[in-house]
């Protein structure tokens, strides 16, 4: 195992796992959920600027035709634009961990997707690993619903996340087959900035500028935020898949909602239950098993399929 790989996936997930407390942290100091995801994408710009600098200096952008120029597009506006402000909005009504296990849930979603827009068929084991998974979320959503802090907001909240995970699925499920031709830098690249401009764009359309008049703290939090759970996590996340490989640097970042449930216990005082740590299990037990269960039946035959939650070979489809 290399010990460099597996530091570099944990400190991934702990960066993305931190950016709800940053937010939570933000609303304390009165800043609305415009003003925090516009400093951000902000702070965040020059690194993904330099990010596409390098790839125009090799020569990366030429071979993008004007299809995919529109997809980039569309797909930056969905994954980092809409997905990250549907997130912001919604952190004002649920907690922190509640939050994390419910973007967590997002493969279920790329399933769905995959299966009414792509034709695709997966077999019972893939949907009762889907179904242990919302029995989680349920479980988590449960412990908020008995906040009394948190209130009945709290399907507001879990609506506007269930929004941006919706549009971070479309963006994987879009993603694929454009990486493959674009690249996966390049991509990346004009996808955030796209968005850091849309980003920066809505907030001149909604807020006035006033709203960015805040406490010192607010602009500390935003720094840290853009280059400890944006910069940081997507560059460490990429050289722990190179050292590690997809599959276990995947794995390891199961422990994000964990980190997340941890840090909004010691840092924001969030209430704590046991009822929350079994949601938290089932929704990574879920998540786990329809990922390996999907990539078993796509890599199979078309005759038989190894069921990961079961040792009887299920019917493949395809």
């Amino acid at each position: 195992m290399n010990h460099k790989g597996v530091a570099l996936a944990v400190l991934s997930a702990a960066g993305f796992s931190a950016k709800a407390i940053f937010v939570k942290l933000g609303f304390r100091y009165g800043a609305s959920a415009e003003a925090l995801l516009a400093l951000r994408m902000l702070f965040a710009l020059p690194f993904f600027a330099a990010m596409l600098w390098l790839c125009m200096r090799e020569g990366a952008l030429r071979r993008i035709g004007r299809r995919d120029w529109q997809l980039v597009v569309l797909l930056g506006l969905c994954g980092y634009y809409l997905s990250s402000l549907f997130d912001f909005i919604g952190l004002r009504y649920i907690s922190s961990a509640l939050e994390r296990l419910t973007l967590f849930l997002y493969p279920t979603l790329v399933l769905l997707l995959s299966v009414i827009f792509l034709g695709k068929r997966y077999s019972v084991c893939v949907w009762l690993a889907v179904a242990l998974a919302y029995l989680g979320a349920g479980l988590a959503l449960s412990h908020d619903l008995s906040d009394a802090a948190l209130g009945a907001d709290v399907w507001v909240g879990v609506g506007w996340v269930s929004l941006s995970m919706l549009c971070y699925a479309v963006y994987v499920a879009g993603s694929g087959e454009v990486v493959g031709r674009v690249g996966a830098t390049p991509f990346s690249a004009l996808a955030t900035l796209i968005a850091c401009f849309a980003v920066l764009a809505h907030f001149m359309v909604t807020q006035p500028l006033s709203a960015l008049v805040l406490p010192g703290e607010v602009y500390l939090i935003t720094l840290a935020m853009a280059l400890f759970s944006t910069v940081f996590p997507v560059w460490a996340l990429t050289q722990a898949i190179r050292l590690l490989g997809a599959g276990r640097a995947a794995s390891i970042s199961t422990l994000g909602p964990v980190l997340t449930l941890s840090m909004g216990w010691t840092v924001l005082g969030e209430s704590f239950s046991w009822t929350q740590i079994a949601g938290a299990a089932l929704v990574i037990a879920g998540v786990v098993l329809v990922s390996r269960s999907r990539k078993a039946e796509e890599a199979a035959g078309p005759d038989e399929v190894r069921c990961p939650i079961s040792p009887r070979l299920a019917p493949g489809r395809s």
